[in-house]
């Protein structure tokens, strides 16, 4: 059986998260703490800012259960609390012996976190079903009778608050039940780590990968873009590049293979702002050129090798 978090072993869960998690010392102190006395938690900040990675650690540090569901319409209350198996109810009738736990009672049975990704894409009357067992740590369910949470039991869901497309509003009485914790980028040094460590890439030249963070933070505040990527896209942009160039016999840090790379690393996750009249690759073009200049002029004398630009 899972139990909460003492004052004692914090210590060694944050060593542990720490070596799973870059710069998350701070939130992993604050969620630890909330853990510990008992709340429920809410995640909040933009994606790729390590949501998922932090809860995960924390939970593998605990040795509790983790279990997982993605806010979606499909949601429903059924879904998430479990079901009596329809096959067996006509021959047995509804005993507890048919009932499959849904991810919720597996959570609450097991003393785990029950984690909801996207909380505000959750249908409305599916939180309402949260909102009773964060409030009692107990559900009644139909013809099933009450379930106790276990110790240790919590919710924690994660948001973000910038994306509108498919989302409501979340009540007040969520958040009057939860703890909350914003969670920002990382550090530009910190990015840099992150892509150096899960770039499907070895040994990446960390000058390159510096500047790979500076364009793929350059997004984020562009003024023809309403959205800029996470650190997922720097991470893709060095795993491209690294496999870009082997294909084609040039160094990682080659222009033209950097410039293709952050294309399709960069152009699917960034929103142009209604308006701009230019496209996702002119934008990230111009922050590529920015953050590592123009060609370079033997480029201009050969016409360049494989990929370049203007072949596009």
């Amino acid at each position: 059986m899972s139990v909460p978090l003492s004052v004692t072993a914090a210590p060694t869960v944050a060593a542990q998260v720490a070596a799973a998690v870059v710069d998350r010392e701070r939130e992993t102190e604050l969620l630890q703490a909330a853990l510990a006395a008992g709340a429920d938690v809410v995640l909040e900040g933009p994606p790729g800012t390590g949501k998922s990675t932090l809860l995960r650690a924390v939970a593998a540090a605990r040795s509790t259960t983790f279990v997982l569901v993605e806010g979606n319409a499909e949601l429903t209350p059924g879904r998430v609390v479990g079901q009596f198996d329809p096959a067996q109810v006509l021959e047995k009738g509804y005993c507890a012996e048919i009932f499959v736990d849904g991810p919720l009672l597996v959570a609450m049975r097991t003393g785990g976190l029950f984690y909801v990704e996207e909380l505000n894409r959750v249908p409305e009357e599916t939180l309402n079903t949260l909102l009773a067992v964060m409030s009692e740590r107990e559900i009644v369910v139909p013809r099933l009778g009450t379930v106790t949470a276990e110790p240790g039991f919590a919710v924690v869901a994660a948001m973000n608050p910038y994306d509108a497309v498919g989302t409501a509003r979340v009540s007040g009485a969520v958040y009057d039940r939860t703890c909350r914790i914003a969670m920002d980028y990382q550090s530009a040094d910190a990015e840099a780590r992150i892509v150096l460590t899960r770039a499907t890439a070895p040994a990446l030249p960390r000058a390159w990968a510096d500047r790979v963070v500076d364009l793929v933070r350059r997004t984020r505040s562009h003024a023809d873009l309403r959205v800029g990527s996470s650190v997922r896209g720097a991470i893709d942009l060095g795993g491209l590049a690294h496999h870009l160039a082997a294909a084609r016999g040039r160094a990682v840090d080659d222009w033209h293979v950097g410039l293709d790379a952050a294309l399709v690393a960069l152009s699917g996750r960034v929103r142009i702002d209604d308006g701009a009249g230019r496209t996702a690759e002119d934008v990230i073009e111009e922050l590529y050129r920015t953050v590592f200049g123009d060609p370079p002029s033997s480029d201009a004398d050969s016409g360049g090798e494989g990929g370049a630009p203007g072949e596009r």
